[in-house]
């Protein structure tokens, strides 16, 4: 494997004659999926998603990828390209239109759909394009094709790219399940007819590259579910993506084989699930959901709910119900079902709510302790299967962690891929692939850019420390009443405490350490208010982490006597 250096430069203007393919999220992450392709002197841009925060990162909504290498070509874009509706591939498309609002997006049906509801909030009225797997479409240089792949959400696609520099397949988040809910089977067949056309590049999904064999089918989830609706005494209580159609329809089939009404709980479920059954990708028996009030009339033993917040979102439906901030409120007898997988970094929050549920009466089940949950996403065996179909000359992993990355990388090496040829890259790092052969040439800005309210890029790394700072130690402002002109106290430094402890000792060690830094300040004639409120900060800063080992944000304020 070519493990791209940590030292990278800019990258050289792009190759004439080339295809220059730069990722922008979903390299070392699960999220924020973006990879842009250039070729004569165009652009195509693939998925376009949003990455969940940690508990690091407080107060953050979610993260972008960064567009600063695209500000100055947006009219070069010919497209957006997406593989599929989940937020990791599309949350992130209001922001970039909002740059430039007419670039065409193409997809196909639900995820348009999902996506024209999210615009629709942010004011804005795309150009779209709807593809269906098999479809072609061209996009300036860019001809594209559209190869229908199984996923944990109806309508993904897989999309090859063909260039007068070669051809791309970008598989998009697939698996291969042989028993699927709807019916729709990665299309092995057009997998098989582009490697005898020759794959130059494949871009290929690396989420499960470590779990050994296949990935199991949805059907073999269907025991588990109906045991749940069999022997629950109360409500079940059903925690999913917004997005999961697939599992929301095994839950809807459970729900009417045991006569139980359904209410869908959170703004987002019910957008979706709405723009799902219009469609006809969600089958719903007539009179089988119902609104939430009228739940409250009925036995709990016929009563299903169906909500967000299987990942422990604060703000979302179950993590309110947890926290007994919600009109729903739980009780013995109640199941709670989370139909979702843990992504990485969230299983503190995920733990933490299964935890309250619990104290709250609620039998809770989860993937750890039942077969409630399969992955969307293929594992070793169907990597490797996919491989020697297509024959790539060029591999280069996306979607997942480094772990992820490279023990996909490994499988493409086990089925013949030259060593050298298996690029390991990250977001930002730049590959041209010229003559057949991609070789990693450098590497463009690529920070994480922070959503928080209507602020878009405005948090940084600084703000977050504060943060996290604040949530550890509390504030502390001290106010230092001075004599008019000097840097002399004309009383007792003064101090506010807001979720911030300190024994008198350690402030008065404090007090004395600023006695000596504004006597300093004197002797510096230093005068002006914001340096001598710089310096009692900084002052009393250092002397608490010295005498109680604790950091807060300290503000000091400086007023006339």
């Amino acid at each position: 494997m070519h493990t791209a250096p940590r030292d990278l430069s800019r990258p050289p203007v792009a190759p004439s004659q080339g295809l220059r393919i730069t990722p922008l999220g979903g390299i070392g992450e699960i999220g924020r999926n973006m990879t842009v392709f250039e070729h004569a002197g165009k652009l195509l841009v693939v998925d376009c998603g949003v990455l969940f925060p940690e508990d690091t990162q407080p107060g953050i909504d979610v993260i972008l990828p960064d567009f600063t290498s695209l500000e100055s070509r947006l009219d070069d874009i010919e497209a957006i390209v997406l593989t599929h509706g989940h937020e990791d591939h599309i949350g992130g498309v209001p922001y970039l239109l909002k740059q430039r609002p007419d670039i065409p997006v193409v997809g196909s049906q639900l995820t348009l759909a999902f996506l024209s509801a999210k615009l629709t909030e942010h004011n804005i009225k795309p150009v779209l394009v709807h593809v269906e797997a098999g479809g072609r479409h061209a996009a300036g240089p860019f001809a594209l094709e559209f190869i229908a792949v199984n996923h944990s959400i109806p309508d993904g696609l897989a999309v090859v790219i063909r260039t007068a520099a070669g051809v791309v397949l970008h598989t998009g988040d697939f698996r291969m399940d042989q028993f699927p809910l709807d019916g729709r089977l990665t299309d092995l067949r057009a997998f098989g007819r582009l490697g005898e056309e020759g794959l130059d590049l494949l871009l290929v999904d690396s989420t499960n590259a470590e779990i050994p064999g296949f990935t199991i089918s949805e059907t073999e989830l269907t025991p588990a579910i109906d045991q749940v609706f069999t022997t629950t005494p109360g409500r079940v209580i059903v925690s999913s993506f917004a997005s999961h159609v697939h599992r929301i329809q095994q839950v809807l089939d459970a729900s009417d084989a045991r006569g139980r009404k359904v209410a869908f709980v959170g703004r987002s479920m019910v957008r979706n699930m709405r723009i799902a059954r219009e469609l006809g990708y969600l089958t719903v028996p007539r009179g089988l959901v119902i609104d939430y009030a009228k739940t409250r009339n009925l036995p709990p033993n016929k009563v299903t709910l169906i909500c967000t917040g299987s990942q422990g979102e604060p703000m979302a439906a179950l993590a309110r119900m947890a926290n007994e901030t919600h009109e729903v409120r739980i009780s013995d007898g109640d199941t709670v079902l989370l139909a979702s997988s843990l992504i990485p970094g969230n299983e503190s929050a995920i733990y933490g709510i299964i935890n309250k549920l619990t104290d709250l009466g609620a039998n809770v089940v989860h993937k750890g302790n039942a077969r409630v949950h399969v992955s969307g996403h293929a594992s070793a065996g169907e990597l490797v299967y996919c491989y020697n179909i297509l024959r790539p000359r060029n591999v280069m992993p996306v979607h997942g962690e480094p772990k992820h990355l490279r023990a996909n990388g490994a499988l493409a090496e086990r089925t013949g891929v030259p060593t050298d040829n298996v690029l390991i890259v990250r977001d930002g790092v730049v590959v041209d692939m010229v003559d057949g052969v991609a070789r990693i040439v450098g590497q463009v800005e690529n920070d994480l850019v922070y959503v928080d309210g209507q602020t878009v890029g405005h948090v940084t790394e600084d703000t977050l420390a504060d943060r996290r700072k604040l949530s550890a130690a509390g504030v502390l402002t001290v106010l230092a009443f001075l004599r008019s002109g000097t840097a002399e106290l004309a009383e007792p430094l003064e101090y506010l405490h807001r979720g911030s402890v300190h024994g008198q000792d350690s402030l008065d060690n404090a007090s004395r350490a600023v006695d000596k830094a504004l006597a300093d300040a004197t002797r510096n004639k230093t005068t002006a208010g914001d340096q001598l409120e710089e310096i009692i900060a900084t002052t009393v800063a250092r002397s608490l982490a010295r005498s109680s080992r604790r950091e807060p944000v300290v503000i000091a304020v400086v007023l006339d006597a």
